[in-house]
């Protein structure tokens, strides 16, 4: 620069500031630089507020004379006060320039940069002009330098504790500690400064705590709240100062574990969410206030979740704090779902979740602990649903996690507690004891992560004693070394926690669990008293509609059953079973968790004969249908039923029960609410409505309207492979039948009349079904076998099998299909002595003694139609074919079989028969159709060579009258064949059948291209439909896992409309078939004239026990009775 600059003036312009990281890592309320001006002032910028992106605007102006300092010294340094300053604050960064190196960039801008802050190079971009030999100062702000010893101790105070943070020893704490404390007793109470200097102590103290080198905690928690005290709303350091207390709120939960009191955190995050609200965008006190509400403990109040929602507002997409965002509203949701039992709440957290691991860089740490967050509540999720699919991804998840977390990672114990957790859901789930000991291994090697002191010590203790007891109760080991192990686990964990910790109780819980065992081996009285005391203390401490009561209850009645058994007194059972009730029936748990312990009140209540037994298995009952009700498809309920498998034997189990106990009524009840619940479900989306729209067309139409939308979702849930998509679309679904259930009582409680609208149907409501004729259910259970016979009016009639058990009826069904495949294989005039005589068993030891009661008891006419409902076993046994094959004892002719007495038909249910009748109201103009394959697809089976005779003569035999089509050959494909099943009354079907009997809705009719199946046939709604003839193998049986849900081809052709259905048990030979097929429909329209159009499906069990009688010489036995009627 030329010439002297002796008396000149140099116009200093501060612009901007970049980079700016304050060294001790506190929350600024401002950055400001000063320079000295002479020997006794200095100048202040303006205090600006740091963004989030660590800059600072200015565009403040000073001028300086060249000859008060050969340099110009220049810091940056950090407020922590927007109203009155205590000290100058902290040191950011400091440097000097001559006036030379100054002037150089003329009159452009340029970049000063200070030595590093934490890794970055801060900067301030300046203007320097020179301005001549006249001095002003352009309004700029000058104070006197202040040599109090208040201000240089608390600058000293911010150095100390910027060395302590950077990592320079314990000494520079304590320094800061004594500087602060200084200060401190300078400015006591009613001091202006008083507040500050409080601030500054405690987050000193803070800083220590968080590196473990200083302990009372509640000492600062108690000056952060002093400070808002003495900054209440309005001052302008009052947000500053609930951004200092939720900073030190969320660091305390990380260090303990816990979060301090909820209701303090609530009022936090209700003056944070005030506070956020009365912003714009952009503005940079924000920055902070959002930095504090991440840090600020998730407790999940309504709050919590609000001003979490208001952050991810203003953290708008690619915005860099939208990953935070979203994580901790997922926080926010999963706190309240595990204290309200939300399932809405635990879905929208792993939705967020999704967003976060989206987020991440792939392989970076926080994408590893999106990854662990994501699977840890898809397990919660797991728990509360039971979708298997969720268990499966939560596992891929947290082994994906563990492996970017490799040993000596920071947070490789989070990866192996969590993993080991999920295999531990897993062997809850399918006993596989790889996953148990794989789990017992994960913890083991956590636990060596987490030394005493560690936060989470008492979580991996728990977890390991949790898996050890487990181990124990599952494959009963032969010592007691596991289980006091896991008892002493459960003590040490509970020691490094206090009793309002919100693991308190899940720990003492499981602690009770492991002292009942040892009780049940030792018979030590005070370990089950102490089980008992330590679940009475969890139940006084859990709020009524927590979830987690109803572990509690579940534990105390282990605890008090294991004395029961010990001990006998009456009073410990009935302690047992009514925990057991509210354990059941506890709302806010997930279904399958109530699913279990209700299952385990039928168990207890049987084995002691106990009072309750009913109630339980009407309990499970209930549930099981909530439980399958919430998915969206046939086949994912079926798969969700599968894992109540033990459950399946329980209808009958509690109709045996009833009886037992002298209550035929409540049997037939519960048989029907426990049998065909996924019919039950489908059926109830096509609840005849025309009574409703008398009573109500608005509510009938919405009814109407939501049952279309939940029985067709847009998509199931279960077919998208997308995880996020499948989440939403169960949300999407869930909603569905939330606002269909809420219509569904809206009725009930408001329309005289309809107050049992789809709850399950009393006696009464069933007795409906034998309006026509008595219907036979047939009990097959472990406990007893026994037939109940449901007249058209009065009172069931109980018939005892008292030489059947349910063993020799399984033996029975065995026999009946080895018979029927060595019977196939005989020839037509061949004798078939084996079928003969398992006929003449169920003809003495079951259908005589029924007989005998509708004969004497009912006074029932013979030729009579009767219903047969079987169950169980049962179901794979031909009743209706029963038959003394003897002589009368006159010598008269032979003794009357059961088809010579009744016109015999089944039906899968009482609801079923009744569903159909009361569609009988819908009756069309007949049109019949007759569908034939006799060349199906590749893999569908062999050529049939008697389908296209079968259909010829079935055209012949059907009246003109009756618009009569035939689908064959090419043209009787998959969707030709749905078309002509919806559009057409009466329907005659021709081709193979398959029973699939691992997915039995996968069962088909076979056809030119595709099979049409199962699932086909129930998704095609015929109400005008009457009749179908099945002339296929496999019809009409279900399977065998599932007998009482009775899936089969038959079933869904009545659920789909016919009201009239004729199947077959067995595999059908078509050479044969058509004799019976000739004989049925000659009977059946034999009394139709000339354009008479009634053609009357009512008559076809008549018209098929005709046909199989005048067929006796030309069609063999096993080939009679394969056909059976189902309907009305």
């Amino acid at each position: 620069m030329p010439g002297s600059l002796e008396g000149r003036y140099v116009r200093l312009e501060v612009i901007s500031g970049k980079n700016i990281q304050v060294p001790s890592g506190r929350i600024p309320a401002g950055i400001y630089i000063s320079t000295n001006v002479d020997s006794r002032r200095h100048w202040k910028s303006a205090v600006r507020v740091l963004s989030s992106d660590n800059s600072v605007a200015w565009g403040d102006t000073v001028t300086l004379s060249t000859d008060a300092s050969p340099r110009l010294s220049l810091e940056v340094r950090a407020s922590f006060e927007l109203g009155r300053m205590l000290g100058n604050g902290e040191v950011v960064g400091k440097l000097e320039s001559s006036w030379d190196d100054l002037l150089d960039h003329g009159d452009e801008p340029f970049d000063l940069s200070f030595p590093p802050v934490r890794n970055v190079c801060p900067s301030l971009t300046l203007k320097a002009v020179c301005v001549g030999a006249c001095g002003y100062d352009d309004g700029a702000r000058f104070d006197s330098i202040d040599e109090c010893e208040i201000t240089r101790r608390t600058d000293a105070g911010h150095a100390q504790l910027a060395d302590y943070v950077a990592g320079n020893g314990v000494s520079h704490l304590n320094d800061a500690v004594e500087d602060f404390q200084f200060v401190l007793d300078q400015c006591p109470v009613g001091h202006p400064d008083h507040a500050a200097a409080l601030a500054n102590i405690a987050r000193a103290r803070l800083e220590g705590y968080s590196r473990k080198d200083i302990q009372d905690v509640d000492l600062i928690t108690a000056s952060f709240r002093d400070v808002i005290a003495l900054r209440p709303q309005g001052h302008p350091d009052h947000i500053y100062s609930l951004c200092h207390l939720a900073v030190a709120l969320g660091l305390l939960s990380i260090q303990q574990g816990t979060t301090t009191d909820p209701c303090e955190v609530t009022q936090l995050c209700r003056e944070l969410g005030t506070y956020l609200r009365s912003i714009s965008a952009g503005d940079n006190v924000a920055d902070h206030v959002f930095f504090a509400c991440n840090a600020l403990p998730a407790i999940g109040t309504d709050e919590d979740i609000q001003l979490r929602r208001i952050v991810l507002e203003f953290s708008p997409p690619g915005h860099h704090r939208r990953p935070i965002a979203f994580d901790r509203l997922s926080n926010a949701l999963s706190a309240r779902f595990i204290q309200c039992g939300s399932i809405d709440d635990l879905d929208e957290s792993i939705q967020c979740c999704r967003e976060v691991v989206s987020l991440a860089p792939e392989g970076c740490d926080d994408h590893s602990a999106a990854l662990d967050t994501l699977a840890m509540f898809i397990t919660h999720r797991f728990n509360h649903q039971g979708k298997s699919h969720d268990l499966d991804e939560a596992i891929s998840l947290h082994e994906e996690a563990l492996c970017l977390r490799p040993v000596g990672h920071e947070s490789r114990y989070f990866s192996l507690n969590n993993l080991g957790l999920a295999l531990y859901t897993r062997f809850r789930q399918f006993s596989d004891t790889d996953d148990i000991n794989r789990a017992i291994s994960l913890y083991r090697k956590a636990l060596t992560l987490s030394p005493p002191g560690h936060p989470y010590r008492h979580t991996t203790l728990n977890n390991l004693a949790l898996a050890l007891t487990t181990r124990y109760e599952n494959l009963h080991d032969s010592e007691n070394l596991n289980l006091d192990e896991a008892i002493d686990l459960f003590r040490e964990s509970l020691r490094l926690i206090q009793h309002d910790h919100p693991d308190h109780y899940i720990n003492t819980i499981n602690l009770s669990s492991a002292l009942c065992f040892r009780f049940t081996d030792t018979q030590k009285n005070e370990d089950v008293e102490e089980a008992i005391d330590l679940c009475q203390e969890c139940l006084t401490v859990l709020p009524p509609l927590h979830p987690n009561r109803c572990l509690s209850y579940g534990r105390l009645q282990e605890a008090y059953l294991s004395r029961y058994r010990i001990l006998r007194n009456p009073v410990d059972l009935s302690c047992a079973v009514e925990n057991l009730r509210l354990a059941s029936k506890h709302p806010t748990q997930g279904l399958p968790q109530r699913i279990i312990t209700s299952s385990n009140w039928t168990i207890v209540a049987e084995e002691y004969d106990d009072g309750s037994a009913l109630e339980a298995y009407a309990t499970v009952f209930e549930l099981l249908d909530s439980h399958l009700a919430t998915r969206s498809s046939t086949t994912s309920r079926r798969e969700a039923a599968a894992a109540f498998s033990y459950t399946r034997t329980y209808p009958i189990d509690a109709a045996s029960c009833a009886l037992r106990h002298h209550n035929p009524p409540k049997a037939i009840e519960l048989v029907e609410q426990g049998r065909g619940q996924q019919w039950s479900l489908a059926s109830r989306l096509r609840t005849p409505i025309e009574d409703l729209e008398l009573a109500s067309p608005k509510l009938a139409h919405s009814f109407s309207e939501l049952s279309k939308h939940v029985s067709n979702p847009v998509q199931s849930s279960a077919a998208i492979t997308d995880r996020a998509a499948a989440d939403q679309a169960a949300t999407e679904y869930r909603r569905l039948t939330e606002q269909w259930e809420a219509v569904a009582a809206e009725i009930r409680t408001t329309l005289p009349g309809f107050s049992q609208f789809l709850l399950p149907p009393s006696y009464k409501d069933l007795q409906a079904a034998a309006s026509h004729g008595p219907v036979i259910i047939l009990i097959a259970s472990k406990y007893s076998c026994a037939a109940l016979i449901v007249p058209t009016s009065g009172q069931p009639h109980h018939v005892p099998f008292s030489s059947l058990a349910l063993a020799d009826l399984e033996m029975l069904k065995s026999h009946f299909a080895k018979a029927i495949r060595h019977a196939s294989g005989m020839g037509p005039k061949q004798p078939r002595t084996a079928l003969r005589e398992l006929l003449r068993r169920i003809w003495d030891v079951v259908m005589l003694p029924i007989v005998k009661v509708l004969h004497h008891d009912l006074k029932l006419p013979h030729r009579s139609r009767i219903w047969l409902c079987p169950t169980a076993a049962f179901t794979s046994i031909p009743l209706h074919a029963a038959n003394p094959f003897r002589k009368r004892a006159d010598g008269s002719g032979m003794e009357s079989c059961l088809e010579d007495l009744y016109i015999c038909s089944y039906t899968p249910t009482l609801s079923a028969l009744i569903r159909s009748r009361q569609m009988m109201k819908h009756h069309a103009s007949p049109s019949f159709v007759s569908i034939g394959q006799g060349e199906p697809g590749a893999g569908q089976g062999e050529a049939l060579l008697a389908v296209e005779s079968e259909l010829e003569l079935v055209s012949k035999l059907v009246p003109a009258t009756a618009n009569s089509t035939t689908l064959s050959g090419a043209a009787a494909t998959r969707a030709s064949a749905l078309e002509a099943l919806q559009c057409n009354t009466w329907v005659h079907l021709a081709c193979h059948g398959k029973q699939d009997r691992e997915q039995p809705y996968n069962s088909h009719f076979a056809m030119r291209d595709q099979p049409l199946t199962l699932l086909d046939i129930m998704e095609n709604d015929a109400p005008q439909a009457e009749f179908a003839f099945l002339s296929a193998c496999h019809t009409a049986v279900g399977d065998e896992e599932t007998p009482d849900e009775v899936i089969h081809l038959a079933a869904g052709l009545q659920f789909s409309g016919f009201k009239s259905v004729i199947g077959t048990l067995w595999v059908v030979d078509d050479d044969v078939a058509k004799h019976v097929v000739e004989a049925f429909y000659e009977e059946m329209f034999k009394d139709l004239k000339e354009g008479d159009h009634e053609m009357d499906c009512t008559k076809a069990a008549s018209a098929l026990n005709h046909a199989t009688y005048v067929v006796k010489k030309e069609v063999p036995l096993e080939q009679r009775i394969v056909f059976v009627h189902i309907g009305v």
